[in-house]
């Protein structure tokens, strides 16, 4: 089985054609289809229903595809280490991140990187839904809900605890929660995949019931809602970090209860054959996070939980 096979066969994939390889790795449409044939064979499966206008992938190749991606990668990273230059960072990054993580601190990152390192593309799902980044033949998944018990490798880049949270014009026109009991009285911004609100209290973690006109799907939506003053919202401190910031949203702790604490977590199929572009993407949000925390907290005097001086990261 050659690389430059597998190269051609994650290609075809990423183009969605066989023209499209061609361009990409700068060879004739008919030396792309000799070679998938050939990889087919040596397989004994097929790798890709083909049409005259389209092909895609058999089960058999989709479940080859991490395997030939771990392998082409493999190779990458070697040759980034024992190469002349280790400087360059190549390839597509393929990764998923929660859509409002993703919109606020990922793409900037993304923008600086990619103009330090023009042979870097990116591939990036934004959704808030649990993608497998085996199936889905990712490099990494950053998250921010509670880990489940899996067999893939997590790094932890940074804390991420729950707020409650609203805008100055709700609070204005409302008594301030003080009390978990509280609550009761205020008009709550629900979100459908957490429709009870979970509050540390006397060291138990409680799942308080709220109530409110406004519950949707989109993490997106309730930070808009409320930042509009429609209520109170629990939201993670990442997402709602720049409003914090500017004042378009204001904390609103609790005396008898804390907040539950989340981290930002990177998830990765293997930590074998790390390619380089993941491991400079990785190191370079870790820093980012510490910093814009640390800036934050100087400027605006707020977060001091989350200082990394103080022993919060």
């Amino acid at each position: 089985m050659q690389l430059s096979d597998l190269r051609i066969f994650t290609s075809v994939v990423a183009t969605g054609s066989l023209s499209g390889a061609a361009r990409q790795i700068g060879i004739a449409p008919m030396q792309v289809s000799r070679r998938i044939a050939t990889l087919e064979e040596e397989l004994g499966v097929r790798l890709f229903h083909r049409t005259t206008r389209s092909v895609s992938l058999t089960a058999e190749g989709e479940a080859f595809l991490p395997y030939a991606q771990t392998m082409t990668e493999a190779e990458e990273s070697a040759r980034a280490e024992i190469g002349p230059s280790t400087s360059i960072v190549s390839g597509v990054l393929r990764l998923t991140a929660p859509s409002v993580f993703g919109q606020t601190i990922v793409l900037p990152l993304l923008q600086r990187l990619m103009s330090l390192h023009p042979e870097l593309r990116v591939d990036l799902d934004l959704s808030d839904r649990v993608v497998d980044i085996v199936g889905q033949g990712l490099d990494l998944a950053l998250r921010v809900a509670p880990l489940e018990d899996s067999e893939l490798v997590a790094r932890k880049l940074a804390p991420n605890p729950r707020i409650i949270c609203a805008s100055p014009g709700y609070l204005s026109t409302h008594e301030i929660p003080r009390m978990v009991a509280d609550l009761d009285s205020h008009e709550c911004i629900l979100l459908q995949a957490v429709p009870r609100w979970p509050l540390r209290i006397g060291g138990e973690l409680v799942r308080k019931r709220v109530i409110g006109r406004v519950t949707t799907s989109s993490v997106d939506a309730v930070r808009i809602a409320a930042i509009q003053g429609l209520g109170l919202a629990m939201l993670a401190y990442w997402d709602v970090y720049q409003h914090l910031a500017d004042g378009t949203l204001v904390e609103v702790p609790l005396q008898d209860a804390a907040m539950e604490e989340l981290s930002v977590w990177a998830v990765m199929p293997t930590r074998r054959f790390l390619p380089t572009r993941v491991r400079l993407f990785l190191d370079e949000l870790e820093g980012d996070l510490v910093a814009k925390h640390r800036a934050a907290s100087v400027q605006h005097g707020f977060g001091g939980h989350l200082d990394p001086l103080r022993g919060g990261w």
